[in-house]
């Protein structure tokens, strides 16, 4: 078993597996963050915003899934699930895609997209137990920083990545990672290498993005 997790910046990660990548959330040049030196062989994207959809930027030949779907594409078990950008039922900023992804590996991550509230218990029991959690915690267009350790909480997984917060290359305001972090430890590495399960208890991750 062996799945390799890279963070470029934002919400954008690429999943390696089996071979094979699949890159959830590409941004435009927009945002900040160089363009992931990446080629796709499957693209997620959580919602139609500038800072999520860019699959453009990359060459023709890539499965694109931006739509609930379940489904097995290249080995990755695929299941989007809908919730909302902000907590007005998505009347603010529209719908958004949980995407729960597991690898050929048997490695199951999911990814929040630009969640906006809090989740109903069925949901929560559906995705409980991720071996990761990648969850937004800059506020603002997001659940915050505390809504995102409650989440965390609440899903257990046996790692969790913060995404979607400011950093000197953003380019626009969003709260720090620091608030989610909140005192407690956490590893700071370059890339997230899973080889086997790990059943410790939850562990914070932050990457640094490439």
């Amino acid at each position: 078993m062996n799945m390799v997790l890279r963070w470029h910046g934002h919400s954008c990660f690429s999943l390696e597996c089996d071979g094979k990548t699949l890159l959830i959330d590409p941004f435009d040049e927009g945002v900040g963050y160089g363009m992931p030196q990446v080629r796709p062989d499957i693209i997620l994207e959580s919602h139609q915003h500038h800072d999520h959809n860019a699959h453009d930027r990359f060459e023709q030949g890539f499965v694109l899934i931006n739509e609930t779907v379940s489904k097995t594409v290249q080995g990755f078990k695929i299941e989007g699930h809908s919730v909302f950008h902000d907590d007005v039922q998505g009347r603010k900023r529209g719908k958004n895609i949980i995407f729960e992804v597991t690898t050929p590996d048997g490695f199951r991550v999911v990814h929040c997209g630009d969640l906006g509230h809090k989740l109903d218990s069925e949901l929560l029991d559906l995705l409980r137990s991720p071996d990761v959690l990648l969850v937004p915690v800059g506020g603002i267009y997001t659940i915050d920083a505390k809504q995102a350790r409650e989440l965390t909480r609440d899903l257990a997984p046996s790692y969790v990545v913060p995404m979607h917060f400011k950093t000197e290359a953003l380019a626009f305001k969003l709260g720090r990672v620091d608030d989610f972090l909140s005192g407690d430890p956490f590893e700071q590495l370059e890339e997230l290498k899973l080889e086997e399960k790990a059943n410790v208890g939850t562990r914070i991750v932050v990457l640094n993005y490439r």
